[in-house]
């Protein structure tokens, strides 16, 4: 049902996506038989495209060309997709969307690498933009993205960090790629400074949601819809808004001083999922989060009329919303 709500709010951008598809699977042959599998296995995994489609519906504000957004929209679901591979690494993980990772089907190294090309790839579709302010742009979002994932390393299992650590993280790690996806659009498509500003802020707030909302979905939802055991972002120590909401509870500080060890079992997994599920911190969380879709809303009045304004709320609430 929710992957039917995606495909009819994509509906009116299906011909461009499709264009974009076609693109970043251009963008990820390598004469390399091992890199060009791996990159392939990640992008045939699935996703949902949302960053393209920011790109692409700001740039409805301005001088809209597919043929030149799509030198922005694929740059920014390639550092998207260079960035899982390398968090993968980083955390251990296993599985995504369901599926084998990269670093699981091959090894760390092979995911290394995979990550690497595909971040090279993303530079050399920029250059195909003339505009120097979309280069800066995407030169700041991927040093964000890489401080964001130094950063969590960092922070994992630590109980003593606060909301203003986790804010910046998040921003960081998600925020920054849906708000540069918003800004490149409108400044490709020549959209004027302040609604540029205006996409810039709506994106950040929506980034700042969806972020929340995934955070959320890692303790609610079950071990098949997210594609792999509930509850993997606390057990690989990255502590969430949900948990710092309860960090105080007795028997979470025991789970994450235990999850530090490697000696958590399923028995003690399930008894974290119940405890967390039962707490008020899920709806506290999402209240958070519906402050930021609050913000987001205010951003879109305020651009011109366009009959895309009112996509880009039914996109932001559909994140801000989701199930998956």
């Amino acid at each position: 049902m929710e992957k039917m709500k995606l495909k009819m709010l994509y509906s009116d951008f299906k011909p461009d996506i499709d264009i974009i598809e076609k693109e970043l699977e251009k963008a990820l042959y390598s004469t390399s038989n091992v890199v060009n599998d791996a990159s392939l296995h990640l992008l045939h995994a699935g996703g949902k495209r949302i960053r393209p489609l920011f790109v692409l519906m700001s740039a409805k504000f301005g001088q809209y060309n597919i043929e030149r957004m799509k030198y922005a929209a694929v740059p920014l679901e390639l550092i998207h997709m260079g960035s899982l591979v390398h968090d993968d690494v980083i955390d251990h993980s296993d599985m995504r969307r369901g599926r084998p990772t990269v670093r699981s089907q091959w090894n760390n190294r092979v995911a290394m690498l995979t990550g690497n090309f595909i971040f090279g790839r993303a530079i050399q579709y920029v250059s195909h933009i003339e505009n120097p302010k979309a280069h800066q742009i995407l030169a700041r979002t991927m040093v964000e993205i890489c401080n964001g994932e130094i950063i969590q390393i960092e922070d994992k299992y630590r109980l003593n960090q606060n909301l203003k650590d986790y804010f910046r993280r998040i921003k960081r790690k998600t925020a920054i790629l849906i708000e540069s996806s918003c800004e490149v659009g409108a400044v490709v498509a020549n959209v004027d400074p302040v609604n540029t500003k205006r996409l810039k802020r709506f994106g950040y707030y929506v980034g700042m949601s969806y972020q929340i909302v995934d955070d959320v979905l890692d303790f609610i939802s079950t071990d098949k819809q997210l594609g792999k055991p509930a509850g993997s972002d606390l057990l690989q120590g990255n502590i969430t808004l949900p948990i710092l909401l309860m960090k105080d509870h007795p028997k979470i500080t025991r789970f994450i001083e235990r999850a530090s060890k490697g000696l958590v079992t399923e028995e003690e997994r399930k008894e974290m999922l119940k405890i967390v599920r039962s707490s008020d911190a899920i709806e506290k969380a999402l209240k958070i989060s519906d402050q930021y879709l609050a913000k987001a809303m205010k951003e879109v009045e305020q651009l011109p009329e366009n009959p895309v304004k009112k996509k880009l709320k039914e996109v932001a609430l559909f994140i801000g919303k989701r199930k998956f």
